[in-house]
C-alpha cells in the first residue's frame, strides 16, 4: 500500500491539465524575455495580486532572496519572526548573497503586530545597524499554517513603513490564507514592496515562484536571478503548468484545509498535546515530551509520513494527493501510536 505523505504540500505531482499544457507550451528563450507562456504567466499573476510586473523564479527561496538583495544594503538588519522561513530554511542566505543579518524576534502565532514591530525598534546609534527590511510569512509555516488577516496585513506594513522599513511579504502560501478568510489574494498582497509566492505547494505546479513589484523593480530582480543562476531558457514547460495552478487549482484549497482540521482533531485527542488552532492545510502538535522523530518513524512503520520540526513538534500537511479517506486512516495511525 501507498503511503500517505503528509510531510509537506511540495509533494505534490502535476494535475493531468497541467501535464499536457507543459506538453503544448508555447515556448522561446526566457533569458532574452522571448518565452510567451512565462511572459503570461507574469502578467496573469501581477494583474491577480495588484502588481505592475512579476518573474518567474525557479524558487520560493530564490524570490525571498532576490527582494531581500533589492531592498536592503550590506550591513543592514532584516526584521523576521524568529521561526519565519527566511531565517529558518534558507541556509543564512540573507547573509550570505545580501550582506545582512536578521534581527529575528518572537511573535505570537508568527505576526508581526505594530506591537512587536515597535518592541524591536532600537535607538539609532552609528555604531548598530539599522533594521531596513522587515520580512511578513502568510501562512506561517512554522507557527501551524497561522494567517495575517487583510486588518492585521496593513497594521503590520503600516507599523514597518512607520519605523522606516520596507517591507517584502513571503507568501508561498498566500493562496491558503486568502482562501481561508474568503478574500482575493490581492487583498493580502496590498502595500508590501515586494510579493513572493509559490505556484509547487498546494497548487501542484512541478516547480516554480513569483515575485512581484514595480515593473522598474521586476528588472532590477532580473539581473539577481541571473547572477544567482536562476536565467533559465525554454522555461514555458513549467510556466505553463503555473498557469493552471493559479487558474484552476485555488479554490480547492479550503478541501486540504478540512482535512488538516481532521488531523488537528486526532492531535488534540491525545492528553498532553498541544495542538495551536487548524487555519489552513497544516496541523502542529506539540508533544509534551521529545518524542517527535520516534513518532515520525513508527508513523512510517504504519504507512503514514510526517515531519519532526523539531524534537517536541509534530507536522502534518494536507494537499491535493491525498484524500478525505487517507487522512482518516492517517488520523487512526496517529491516535494508535501517540496512545501507545
Amino acid at each position: 500500500m501507498t503511503a500517505i505523505d503528509l510531510r509537506s504540500d511540495t509533494v505534490t505531482r502535476p494535475t493531468p491539465e497541467m501535464r499536457r499544457a507543459m506538453a503544448e507550451a508555447e515556448v522561446g528563450d526566457d533569458v532574452y524575455g522571448e518565452d510567451p507562456t512565462v511572459n503570461r504567466l507574469q502578467e496573469t499573476a501581477a494583474a491577480l495580486l495588484g502588481f505592475e510586473a512579476a518573474l518567474w523564479v525557479p524558487s520560493g527561496v530564490m524570490g525571498n532572496e532576490i527582494a531581500i538583495r533589492l531592498l536592503t544594503r550590506p550591513g543592514d538588519e532584516v526584521l523576521a519572526e524568529e521561526r519565519s522561513h527566511v531565517v529558518q530554511y534558507e541556509l543564512a542566505g540573507m547573509a550570505a548573497l545580501s550582506g545582512v543579518m536578521p534581527r529575528a524576534v518572537a511573535a505570537e502565532d508568527g505576526v508581526l503586530t505594530p506591537a512587536v514591530v515597535e518592541q524591536a525598534r532600537k535607538p539609532y546609534a552609528y555604531y548598530r545597524s539599522d533594521a531596513t527590511l522587515a520580512v511578513l510569512e502568510n501562512t506561517h509555516n512554522l507557527a501551524g499554517g497561522t494567517v495575517y488577516t487583510v486588518e492585521q496585513t496593513r497594521a503590520a506594513v503600516a507599523a514597518c513603513r512607520a519605523a522606516g522599513m520596507s517591507v517584502h511579504l513571503d507568501g508561498a502560501r498566500l493562496w491558503n490564507a486568502a482562501v481561508a478568510l474568503g478574500v482575493p489574494p490581492r487583498a493580502l498582497a496590498e502595500g508590501f514592496d515586494t510579493v513572493m509566492v509559490t505556484l509547487s505547494k498546494g497548487l501542484c505546479a512541478p516547480a516554480g515562484s513569483l515575485l512581484l513589484a514595480t515593473r522598474e523593480r521586476v528588472e532590477q530582480a532580473r539581473r539577481v536571478r541571473k547572477q544567482l543562476g536562476g536565467g533559465m531558457r525554454q522555461v514555458g514547460v513549467l510556466a505553463a503548468a503555473g498557469l493552471v495552478a493559479i487558474g484552476t487549482m485555488i479554490p480547492r484549497l479550503a478541501e486540504d484545509h478540512e482535512h488538516a482540521r481532521l488531523l488537528g482533531d486526532a492531535l488534540a485527542a491525545v492528553p498532553g498535546v498541544r495542538v495551536p488552532p487548524v487555519r489552513t492545510n497544516i496541523a502542529v502538535g506539540v508533544l509534551p515530551g521529545p518524542d517527535a522523530p520516534a513518532v515520525v518513524s513508527t508513523l512510517r512503520e504504519r504507512g503514514v509520513l510526517a515531519t519532526a520540526m523539531d524534537a517536541r513538534t509534530l507536522r502534518l500537511t494536507t494537499h491535493r494527493d491525498v484524500s478525505r479517506v487517507d487522512c482518516e486512516r492517517a488520523a487512526s495511525a496517529l491516535l494508535e501510536t501517540l496512545r501507545s
